[in-house]
């Protein structure tokens, strides 16, 4: 009885781990690959579906750990000021995370945040980007999409929250020019 019992728990210790690799080894959007296609909600509670954004804008969406923390609130802030410059290259600016729409609504307020941020509350699309946690907390990275859909920036710095807002604006700029 005890040998049995111990082979199926290796049986099921075994599964786990390929399942728990399976889900890790996740593919990581790089430049050159097509944005994943989903759906969230935003601040406001209205469903916020890629597939009609793209082509109308120039997407700029980043990935950041959570509303009111310090670096997370800093890189916010930075989107927002500079926001016009964004706007006049035709970009439109979305934050994702796993906060709540009510977070995400609250944060917005207290910031002026001027543009989207979505509820990713089971991190759906942080998977789908491959996005990783780092030190524990979710990832903070920057992709860029262009018109067609296609990632063509990518910017992943954890702590340096401020360059991904001035970043993203100066490569779509220089690619403006070209």
């Amino acid at each position: 009885m005890y040998k049995i019992t111990f082979k199926y728990l290796l049986l099921i210790l075994a599964v786990n781990c390929i399942f728990s690799l399976k889900l890790s080894a996740q593919k990581h959007i790089e430049t050159g690959d097509m944005v994943p296609r989903f759906s969230l909600y935003d601040q406001d509670g209205k469903l916020f579906n890629i597939n009609q954004e793209i082509g109308k804008h120039i997407l700029v969406i980043y990935f950041y750990p959570k509303d009111e923390s310090m670096v997370c609130t800093k890189e916010a802030c930075a989107f927002r000021d500079s926001f016009d410059g964004f706007t006049k290259a035709g970009a439109k600016v979305i934050g994702i995370n796993g906060g709540t729409v009510e977070s995400h609504k609250s944060f917005a307020d207290h910031y002026k945040l001027p543009f989207t941020l979505l509820s990713d509350p089971d991190n759906k699309v942080y998977n789908m980007f491959g996005v990783k946690k780092k030190m524990f907390m979710p990832g903070r990275e920057t992709f860029v999409v262009d018109l067609k859909g296609k990632v063509v920036y990518t910017h992943a710095a954890m702590l340096q929250g401020k360059e991904h807002a001035d970043d993203a604006l100066k490569f779509i700029k220089a690619a403006q020019k070209n």
